[in-house]
């Protein structure tokens, strides 16, 4: 099969190649990916990541081979699927806790764009037990995850803050459903209760002088790639709480939920960047640059 694979001597440390085919466990169903997508965290932008691996998170398709056991979807069933790497891949063999079956009103490039970023903005507003009326700061809110996490606290009845560096995006985050959108925390006009933070860096730093007391500061990437100097009497005066969170695991009813969601409007995708996975290259080096609004779609021609 055709698979995007890690090359540390090409610019994008990205290449196409023919690599064998997965071979799926009993518990395994083989997928037939027909689109995946990007996340910030899954680029090879080091030289630790191993020569030739197929990386991707999420992957979307058509199951090929039901599971040997029997357990989960059939052959010929459009499902969602995560998994630590092989979804930029023809073929992707996958738990079948570790997908969901597809209503019929979602399409498949709409669905690739669903599982990291929604499982993380999902799963860390649940951690945090967000309740109607708290203020909820998002940074890098007009990314994958920042874009799921506004809609979704907003669903949930908060008060939401969207912090973006770009002003350009400030009507789409407020038809998300963003009720204040600033380009600086410098801007904020009211003390947090909770903030889901994609940034880190001095960003990070700065928000914690806006923090309620007891508030909590959920951390689930450093997108900045900028180091985070904290005062720790920030945190003891005001009752801080720093948390990090990765999503993963188990995911198949999660999945189904956000699918769910997505199929009938009550969460918008924001996968305007579609493009076949020819084109992987420069759109990790746009993604890395944050010229992406929500996610970037890759077609598996």
């Amino acid at each position: 099969m055709r698979a995007l694979v890690v090359d540390h001597s090409a610019p994008s440390r990205l290449t196409m190649a023919t690599v064998p085919d997965p071979e799926p466990g009993p518990d395994e169903v083989l997928v037939k990916v027909v689109a995946t997508s990007l996340n910030y965290g899954e680029l090879p932008r080091d030289d630790d990541v191993a020569e030739g691996s197929v990386p991707g998170w999420d992957a979307a398709g058509i199951v090929e081979k039901a599971a040997a056991s029997g357990r989960g979807p059939r052959a010929g069933q459009r499902v969602v699927t995560w998994g630590w790497s092989g979804g930029w891949a023809q073929l992707r063999a996958v738990s079948h806790q570790e997908l969901a079956v597809l209503p019929d009103e979602l399409e498949l490039s709409r669905a690739a764009a669903l599982p990291v970023a929604g499982l993380t903005a999902l799963r860390a507003l649940r951690k945090a037990t967000v309740l109607p009326g708290q203020r909820v700061a998002i940074t890098g809110a007009s990314g994958g995850v920042g874009h799921f996490a506004v809609q979704l606290a907003h669903l949930a009845g908060a008060e939401v803050y969207a912090l973006s560096t770009d002003p350009t995006r400030t009507g789409w985050l407020t038809s998300l459903g963003a009720d204040h959108v600033l380009t600086h925390p410098g801007q904020l006009d009211s003390p947090l209760d909770l903030v889901l933070d994609n940034v880190g860096g001095d960003q990070l730093a700065e928000i914690l002088g806006h923090m309620n007391t007891g508030g909590t500061v959920i951390s689930i990437g450093a997108t900045s790639a900028a180091a985070t100097t904290l005062q720790p009497y920030q945190l003891v005066q005001a009752s801080l709480t720093i948390t990090g969170l990765q999503a993963g695991g188990d995911t198949g009813n999660d999945l189904a939920h956000l699918a769910a969601m997505a199929a009938d409007g009550r969460l918008t995708v924001g996968a305007d960047t579609v493009s076949s996975w020819e084109n992987a290259p420069q759109l990790a080096a746009d993604l890395i640059a944050r010229r992406i609004r929500g996610k970037a779609v890759l077609t598996v021609d």
